[in-house]
């Protein structure tokens, strides 16, 4: 595989992860213990962590990844293994 394939690839891991991660950590104010703004909704959150959502994703993104690719090198799941193909 070419390094632009793994490239493309590594990073739609990536913007999936994001969304697999977005919701984990999440506190609204009354959670947090503090006081709505007016006008906010109650269920918005109390403070967003761009940098924790960064990392976590990265990491999240790099385990599938690599489970992705060994996969792709040693064929542990290969189309002809699947019933549907037949």
């Amino acid at each position: 595989m070419r390094w632009q394939s793994i490239l493309a690839i590594y990073i739609l891991f990536w913007a999936f992860s994001v969304f697999l991660v977005l919701p984990f950590g999440v506190r609204t104010s009354q959670e947090a213990g503090a006081e709505l703004v007016p006008g906010q909704a109650e269920s918005a959150p109390h403070g967003f962590s761009a940098r924790r959502v960064v990392i976590r994703t990265t990491i999240v993104a790099t385990v599938l990844f690599l489970i992705f690719y060994l996969n792709y090198v040693f064929g542990w799941v290969t189309t002809e293994m699947l019933d549907w193909v037949r």
